[in-house]
């Protein structure tokens, strides 16, 4: 092979073009039996090249035992010491030893699971997933791009000669500009992302631990998930504030199966049976597709967790909650759409 990429060097580039379409003549019919290489193949290929290497006799290629070899060998190699566990450390993709993937049940990173799929999740599969793309979707002709974005930065007015030359300023009321709308198809139908679900401990509360303890304990049961604690950012001293030592929260961050479970538990149980529930504000979104809500007391009372051992927790440190449902819109509308079809109810203004 390599005496023929010499060859095909020191052609003229019409010869070469011949000899390049003759290599990839003899790909395509490689595999015919009445093909010969001599015959078929430019007569400036040198003939003692690799193609016409021969292939190992058949009883060679028989005798190949590899198991066999490696019986007979006077010292056995030592064996491995992760046959049956895989390693506690990875050291790196050049290793002999490396573990299995994390979806294998031997390998150390290994979730068993999910054991069920709750039923909003079905629900939006089969039914919320086309209808909202029948309600969000726009249709743009093939060969046509959406129309024109309006500014998104504000300019200057130019009543002052400090005006000239200016950078652009920032949306008002925002040092973030929002993220950019995209045309709905069926490969960004919005869906829910993760909630998070957290209660700020007042300040007053902060030197009894009985509070956090029993707000984490709360979070555990209603969310299924092990509620971790924030501590303060900045030390401040009038507030007894100290930096990474003073509880302030503790939050719940819900994936998957425990989303799902937790969203229909406070549509189908906890919103029914609170009285005179307007619902959620329809001007509490972020503008990024992320919408928050918040239950009091009485509400978290009514978690079927907290009501069936309703005597364990004292009733004046049962905690109100706020949730932030996270999703994948971009705009406060199309989240509010998402979450209306999943029995959300909203109530005033909507800000989109």
């Amino acid at each position: 092979m390599a005496a023929s990429k010499v060859s095909s060097q020191l052609l003229p580039f019409s010869q070469k073009q011949k000899f390049v379409c003759l290599r990839c003549q003899w790909t395509t019919r490689r595999s015919a039996s009445t093909y010969t290489i001599e015959t078929d193949l430019s007569e400036d290929v040198v003939p003692d090249s690799s193609l016409l290497t021969p292939q190992p006799d058949q009883d060679i290629v028989t005798a190949w035992d590899p198991v066999q070899r490696s019986r007979n060998r006077r010292r056995q190699l030592p064996p491995s010491r992760y046959k049956f566990r895989p390693p506690r450390y990875y050291r790196g993709p050049l290793h002999p030893h490396q573990p299995p993937t994390p979806s294998s049940p031997n390998s150390r990173l290994f979730v068993p699971g999910p054991f069920s799929l709750p039923r909003l999740q079905q629900t939006y599969t089969s039914t919320l997933a086309p209808d909202l793309l029948s309600l969000l979707y726009t249709h743009h002709p093939p060969g046509t791009l959406p129309g024109p974005t309006g500014q998104r930065l504000r300019g200057w007015d130019n009543s002052s000669p400090y005006h000239k030359n200016r950078p652009l300023r920032g949306p008002r009321g925002r040092a973030v500009l929002p993220l950019m709308k995209r045309p709905i198809t069926f490969r960004n139908i919005p869906r829910l992302e993760k909630i998070v679900v957290h209660h700020v401990i007042r300040s007053s509360d902060n030197r009894d631990s009985s509070y956090l303890h029993v707000a984490g304990m709360i979070l555990q049961a209603v969310t299924n998930v092990r509620a971790t604690v924030c501590k303060a950012r900045h030390s401040i001293a009038n507030f007894k504030m100290t930096k990474d030592v003073t509880a302030m929260a503790v939050k719940a961050e819900l994936k998957g199966e425990d989303m799902y479970c937790f969203l229909s538990k406070v549509v189908d149980v906890v919103m029914p049976r609170i009285k005179e529930y307007k619902g959620v504000s329809g001007g509490s979104g972020d503008g990024s597709g992320n919408l928050a809500f918040g239950l009091q007391p009485s509400a978290v009372g009514m978690f079927p967790e907290v009501e069936v051992n309703y005597d364990m927790y004292p009733p004046k440190m049962i905690p109100s909650i706020d949730v932030m449902v996270c999703t994948t819109a971009t705009n406060d509308r199309d989240a509010r759409v998402l979450l209306s079809s999943m029995g959300f109810p909203f109530h005033g203004k909507h800000a989109n």
